[in-house]
């Protein structure tokens, strides 16, 4: 095998352990609790439950005329902070720290400005694939 024949099988080893650890199952929050309004397309026509896991991404095929396979609400902590922005529900007051939102037994995510950092959980029972 000359050196040619290395980087060939090294790109190769690369790509494979790469397709590997790029796909983690979204959890069932994650997928479920996004409005079909504001799914962004993860796949292609024609692509597999299975294909869209494998992605990372959700799969739904319910809803009509938008994307089945689409990106998943970031991950969170706790399950129960998983939700779209417009559903966070304030649970403290502007400039809460972490330490102190957590002591409310509320979430706290500051990723995004103008929304609340600190806000109410939801309960998981509604979470599915």
């Amino acid at each position: 095998m000359g050196p040619r024949d290395a980087q060939l099988l090294a790109v190769l080893l690369v790509l494979g352990l790469c397709a590997l650890a790029g796909g983690e199952k979204p959890s069932p929050c994650q997928c479920s609790r996004l409005s079909p309004q504001k799914r962004k397309n993860c796949g292609f026509p024609g692509i597999t439950s299975d294909q869209c896991f494998d992605k990372g991404c959700c799969f739904d095929s319910r809803v009509a005329g938008v994307p089945w396979c689409f990106e998943p609400l970031p991950k969170q902590e706790s399950e129960q902070c998983v939700m779209e922005v417009s559903a966070r529900r304030d649970c403290g007051y502007r400039g809460i720290s972490p330490e102190e939102c957590a002591s409310r037994n509320c979430c706290f995510s500051n990723l995004i400005f103008e929304v609340p950092w600190c806000f109410y959980p939801k309960s998981v029972e509604d979470c599915h694939y």
